[in-house]
């Protein structure tokens, strides 16, 4: 199996992308030492964004080089390689900047980037999961 040359450009953009997560995970230490106030709500939608954004990516990248054994029709091949990635944008952005602001006692309407990134990864994890048995079951 060999790795496709525009899935290790994708690889590259997502392995410097964790470069943003460890600087959330330094911002994480400021508002946990009070550096930088938060309410409760701020602080745990602040986490939830974090971790959602470090394992989507790690997940994106597990997904590109599998796909790439895979032979799916081009449209279903995007949704797969895309899906998962695209979720690790919106759904961080959905807790991070859904909760700005001084002492928010709830989320905003940027709450909804959440539930798009979360179809966003249904969506392309339902389209690699099928596309990969479809590819193992035509390849036997």
């Amino acid at each position: 199996m060999s790795i496709q040359p525009h899935t290790l450009i994708l690889f590259g953009v997502l392995l410097l992308s964790l470069i943003t997560v460890e600087s959330g995970g330094w911002f994480l230490t400021r508002v946990g030492r009070g550096s930088i106030p938060a309410n409760a709500l701020q602080k745990n939608f602040f986490r939830a964004g974090h971790a959602h954004a470090a394992v989507l990516l790690l997940l994106s990248l597990v997904i590109l080089v599998v796909l790439d054994a895979a032979r799916m029709p081009l449209g279903f091949d995007l949704v797969a390689r895309f899906g998962v990635p695209v979720a690790a944008l919106l759904m961080p952005a959905g807790f991070f900047l859904s909760v700005l602001g001084k002492d928010p006692q709830r989320p905003n309407r940027l709450l909804a980037l959440l539930w798009v990134g979360a179809a966003s990864l249904t969506l392309g994890l339902f389209t690699a999961g099928v596309g990969l048995i479809l590819a193992g079951i035509n390849a036997t």
